[in-house]
């Protein structure tokens, strides 16, 4: 009777020790992906906090007028992502920068480059400005993946080109609508004020009154 006892006791003992354990290096992999996770979240809270910083490029003799005119030209052609080359297509960041470059002006290849740039209120956008708005995929931050260069003036509906993978599948002009509204960003002004034009509106408002009595 006691060694049945004693065997059963022992096989207990035997079955208790055969049981697996939980692998260290699996508790620590699960440890280790928590850890990325919670970095990951953190990342993606903070990476968009940018101290701004004001806008400056070198236009030299080039106008806006002349910019929009050229950049009105490439209309229709395709859209084709990490394109800037107009025999292949363009995507919408690679459509602005070929047209800067058309005039050796340069600017950030990618639309995300210019998240610290300062922007302008946007009812003072004009020709040659930048317009920025969130990608068709951002859901989960306000970050730029979509530009387009302002063709339209202070006062006049907002009208911009660029090029698009939507419907039109290349390079448009498009309205400023509730879809675009929606994905704004901001506007950024390339071409400095011309002081010359700025005295000529100054000296033109006594005329404009003088004329007026």
């Amino acid at each position: 009777m006691h060694f049945v006892i004693g065997s059963k006791l022992l096989l207990v003992a035997c079955l208790s020790l055969m049981k697996p354990a939980k692998p260290a290096v699996l508790h620590a992999a699960k440890k280790h992906k928590a850890n990325r996770t919670v970095k990951s979240h953190s990342h993606t809270r903070l990476r968009h906090h940018y101290a701004e910083v004001e806008a400056n490029y070198e236009t030299g003799e080039t106008t806006p007028d002349e910019l929009v005119e050229f950049a009105q030209t490439l209309k229709g052609i395709r859209y084709r992502y990490g394109s800037s080359n107009p025999e292949r297509g363009f995507d919408c960041s690679g459509f602005v920068n070929y047209v800067f470059t058309h005039f050796n002006i340069s600017i950030p290849r990618s639309s995300s480059d210019f998240a610290p740039v300062k922007g302008i209120d946007i009812k003072d956008a004009k020709f040659g400005d930048l317009i920025l708005f969130t990608g068709t995929r951002s859901h989960n931050y306000r970050s730029a993946g979509h530009i387009g260069i302002v063709i339209s003036q202070p006062g006049e509906p907002l009208v911009f080109i660029h090029s698009t993978s939507g419907d039109e599948n290349g390079v448009t002009e498009t309205a400023m609508n509730e879809r675009y509204q929606r994905r704004y960003i901001k506007t950024i002004r390339v071409f400095k004020e011309d002081p010359q034009s700025q005295e000529e509106d100054e000296d033109a408002v006594p005329d404009t009154l003088e004329e007026a009595r």
